[in-house]
């Protein structure tokens, strides 16, 4: 019975030193593992980042190329990389060394600054601006529908309209229409966003969006606050208002047809034509220039309708509310037909009525009031 005893706890001992050798190696696997990451994360941390550049010129034996502040530098060329002008790589730092070449598409680089969709305004969703929406017809939409019937008369179709007026009266809306209709690619930039910090970096992005346009054409190119990109321009002034002035003599570039644009057409919108520069505004560039005012009063029963035709109305009295709303814009209207449906909301009710509007006017009216005596204190 001793013998069995001993050799039994002998097998548990064997067991258990078995058990606990192979924990430790388990353990010790993990080890490795985690000190192997670890190597791998502290070598990341001492490679020293490489620097984007673009290709400018070949060269038998050497390549130009740009790095970001816009400067050019002459390196040698890597047979081994096949590049052409146009092309990013990947330099080092120090000696500018040509590491390997990165695709990245000019769609993907334009695409960060400009809105493309497919819109789904309709002319009848605007209201109030009939005559603006036959003079975009007529500007716009016939030559991308019908481009034949000005071969037959033997003129050149308009390249572009300018939208100016005052804030919310549907400049924007007019464009995404004319889009809607045509069944064209709606491309939309602001003007601030093509003035870019670095020299030529801005009349490169113009350059691209119009490539871009004409792969996508039929394409609409709406540049909403013109004014930001195409002010006067004046004899002295900074380096950035310098580089403002590059990028806007590249847009007059695209626009007066260096390369053809095709079943591309610009629409621009401002609210200050007033700073505009002459050379954006003559025959040529911007074909029409079309006022976008505020409402009348019919115009303002249209816009009312259009918003309050999925509401449920009660004792709603519109002669009144539209005495209230006089010199509305299009913008404010639509503000009034928000808020009126959540006085109704805060009442827990699904209908809304004749005082639902009356706070809603008086509501958009006091935001008005303190946004112009903002102003004043500002500029004033």
């Amino acid at each position: 019975m001793d013998n069995v005893d001993g050799s039994g706890k002998a097998k548990d001992s064997l067991y258990e030193y078995t058990a606990s050798i192979s924990a430790l190696e388990e353990e010790n696997h993990l080890l490795r593992q985690t000190v192997q990451q670890l190597r791998q994360e502290l070598e990341r941390f001492r490679t020293p980042p490489l620097m984007v550049c673009e290709v400018t010129d070949i060269y038998p034996e050497g390549i130009v190329i740009k790095i970001p502040n816009g400067n050019k530098f002459y390196t040698l060329k890597d047979e081994s990389l096949k590049l052409v002008a146009g092309d990013t790589v990947l330099t080092d730092q120090k000696n500018l060394t040509i590491i390997k070449k990165i695709d990245e598409s000019k769609q993907f680089n334009v695409e960060k600054y400009v809105i493309m969709e497919k819109p789904k305004v309709h002319w009848t969703d605007i209201g109030g601006l009939d005559e603006q929406i036959e003079e975009i017809k007529e500007v716009v939409e016939l030559p991308l529908k019908q481009p034949e019937l000005f071969v037959k008369i033997g003129i050149q179709p308009p390249k572009g309209i300018l939208l100016h007026g005052p804030p919310g009266t549907g400049k924007t809306l007019l464009a995404k229409a004319v889009a809607t209709e045509t069944g064209a690619n709606f491309i939309e930039v602001v003007g601030s966003e093509l003035v870019q910090k670095f020299i030529g970096e801005g009349a490169k992005l113009i350059n691209e969006i119009f490539d871009l346009a004409r792969q996508k054409a039929p394409a609409i190119i709406f540049i909403d606050e013109i004014d930001a990109l195409a002010a006067k321009r004046m004899d002295l002034g900074t380096s950035g208002e310098r580089e403002v002035q590059r990028t806007f003599m590249q847009l007059l570039a695209e626009i007066d047809g260096f390369k053809p644009l095709g079943n591309v057409k610009i629409i621009a919108a401002t609210n200050r034509k007033d700073i505009l520069d002459p050379a954006v505004l003559r025959p040529g560039r911007f074909d029409r220039l079309i006022l976008v005012p505020t409402p009348d009063k019919e115009g303002c029963r249209t816009i009312f309708k259009i918003h309050t035709k999925n509401m449920r109305l009660i004792k709603v009295r519109e002669g009144k509310l539209l005495d209230m709303m006089e010199e509305f814009s299009g913008a404010e209207v639509k503000a009034v037909c928000t808020e009126a449906g959540y006085f109704a909301l805060r009442e827990k009710r699904t209908s809304v009525n004749q005082k639902d509007f009356e706070q809603a006017i008086e509501k958009v009216k006091r935001l008005e009031e303190l946004e112009g005596k903002d102003y004043l204190k500002m500029f004033g």
